[in-house]
């Protein structure tokens, strides 16, 4: 036993459905799962694995306006891929550095400032604030306020690591500082942070905010590495209501129409349960239009629906084994019997 399992290795996923377990374990019930994202999924099909550019050789009739004469979507492999890594704890990911080396932690802890700005977390807490020109424009001080075990566009800062996490984890200071930082973000965003269990809300600026938001595309990337830090750093719970809050102001009220993308394809996947993240994937798919064009449900044998095409509703997902010459040559004779007694029916009229 132990030769089988020193002899593992990690498999990089090859495809997004590789990377995507979210309806692996579909329950009606769906109770909060009690482990992490397994990796493991079922097979989608084509239209629920696509994302961003017509199918080519597909040149069955389509009728101009129709549902099917849409483009054919896909899903980011990239954004899968890197997604699937970030919820399973960056597999085969190797760390070295030494506990005096923690400079995320001495940074939360004022005893450093970020690098190359020569800024101390506390300046940044207490005058950046309402300072909205600053947050947009400066690029440097994100990678430092919100860390991952991944490298940022600043290469000054230095990534987290397991034991830097667990020490950041038991430390009230740093904790107390980095949910000011994600209020401050927050309402950089036009959103408030309501309580410790990390429900937010429209902010007072919100109009502002949000039109502003719309426009500004790259902050969408941090949103995405904000999400992942909150869940580095022990606010998994944190995530699931912001990314609610989001998905109801793109899909629902119109008010970041650009946002839906990222919301459903990044946001979505950082949270690592498997049944919050379906949660709100069906919420999403209430409101997403065209309805026919969401990408991010379960498989179709998943929907519950009966009967038709291959893995459909109540299907148990195993393939009937192909027919023998003799069964296909039957089949042959039937199908132009049958087409010969249609063209008699259609003379006769």
């Amino acid at each position: 036993m132990g030769n089988l399992m020193g002899s593992w290795r990690y498999k990089e996923p090859s495809t997004v459905e590789e990377c995507d377990s979210t309806w692996g374990s579909d329950s009606e019930s769906d109770e909060p799962a009690a482990e992490d994202d397994s990796g493991i999924s079922d097979p989608a099909s084509p239209a629920e694995s696509g994302r961003s550019a017509a199918e080519p050789g597909d040149a069955s009739p389509q009728l101009p306006g129709s549902p099917e004469s849409a483009p054919k979507m896909k899903r980011s492999f990239y954004a899968a891929r890197d997604l699937y890594k970030y919820r399973h704890c960056y597999p085969n990911y190797k760390e070295s550095r030494q506990p005096n080396e923690y400079r995320n932690l001495r940074f939360y802890l004022n005893k450093i400032p970020l690098v190359p700005d020569g800024i101390y977390i506390e300046e940044i807490l207490t005058k950046w604030r309402g300072d909205y020109d600053k947050l947009e424009h400066n690029h440097t001080y994100i990678q430092w306020l919100f860390p991952l075990r991944e490298q940022g566009l600043n290469f000054y800062a230095q990534e987290l690591t397991q034991d830097e996490i667990k020490e950041f984890q038991s430390t009230r200071e740093a904790k107390r500082r980095f949910l000011a930082a994600y209020s401050l973000m927050l309402d950089f965003y036009g959103i408030k942070l309501l309580d410790k269990s990390g429900n937010v809300a429209r902010a007072p600026n919100w109009q502002e905010r949000f039109q502003h938001l719309n426009e500004s595309q790259h902050n969408y990337l941090r949103i995405t590495r904000i999400l992942k830090s909150l869940g580095e750093l022990g606010y998994e719970a944190f995530k699931p209501p912001l990314v609610r809050l989001l998905l109801e102001e793109s899909l629902c009220h119109a008010t970041l129409p650009n946002m839906q993308h990222s919301a459903l394809e990044y946001y979505v996947y950082t949270i690592r349960l498997p049944a919050s993240r379906r949660r709100l994937l069906r919420y999403a798919r209430q409101y997403y239009r065209p309805a026919h064009a969401f990408l991010w449900g379960p498989p179709p044998k998943k929907r519950g629906a009966g009967g038709g095409g291959s893995g459909g509703a109540g299907s148990s997902g195993i393939r009937a084994p192909a027919p023998t010459p003799e069964q296909q040559r039957k089949g042959e004779e039937s199908a132009v019997s049958s087409a010969a007694s249609a063209e008699i029916m259609v003379s006769s009229h």
